[in-house]
């Protein structure tokens, strides 16, 4: 679903207005792309802060309106105060929605306390948090999850393994990488290595 944004547009430019804009509360920020010239427009600050706890914001569609216009966008940076941590300048980049964008999300494991594997004494190693996807932004998840209920020690879940939306792809090099993985050995593993040391113990006393 997208977010709609209401913003003014910045009449002057530099330092000093955008620190202006700071005094009143508000943040300056800057729509570009597209191949059209970047506008440069201030957002209400106690809106932008509300608009922050939405989750995977970075994967959304913004619907941005101003006095001069609509722009269609999607967040790209923020920047914040070294000192005080207050947001002091945002980034929007221009989509056209008929177009896929590019984008990267957190990947959540579930079920890990019903998985095969760990209670079978192996261990998780979550090794990549996030992956590259491809596709119309109304299409791109919030998250992707890896069911990890029937994974057995020794498996991994690679990128071509994970169960993506309709329409979304993985990005580049992304199939390849191993997302998770149960290490350790099984317990048939661990059991036959006390049981073979006795059996040698007789046969290495009877060539003596």
């Amino acid at each position: 679903m997208a977010i709609k944004l209401n913003a003014e547009i910045r009449n002057a430019a530099g330092k000093g207005a955008a620190r202006s804009i700071r005094k009143n509360n508000n943040i300056p920020a800057v729509v570009y792309g597209e191949k059209k010239a970047p506008s440069a427009i201030e957002l209400n600050g106690r809106d932008f802060d509300a608009l922050l706890q939405t989750p995977s914001l970075r994967t959304k569609l913004i619907e941005i309106d101003t006095p001069a216009g609509h722009e269609d966008a999607m967040l790209m940076d923020i920047q914040y105060h070294p000192v005080t941590d207050k947001v002091i300048h945002v980034d929007f980049k221009r989509i056209d929605v008929k177009k896929p964008v590019n984008v990267s999300v957190p990947v959540e494991v579930i079920n890990a306390e019903t998985s095969k594997g760990i209670k079978l004494g192996g261990v998780l190693n979550f090794a990549v948090r996030k992956v590259a996807l491809r596709g119309l932004v109304h299409n791109i998840p919030e998250k992707i999850t890896i069911d990890l209920a029937n994974l057995n020690i020794g498996d991994s879940v690679h990128g071509s393994d994970l169960i993506l939306p309709e329409g979304v792809e993985l990005g580049l090099h992304q199939a390849e990488l191993a997302f998770a993985t149960i290490g350790g050995k099984m317990p048939d593993e661990e059991n036959s290595k006390p049981a073979a040391a006795a059996a040698a113990a007789p046969a290495a006393e009877a060539k003596k």
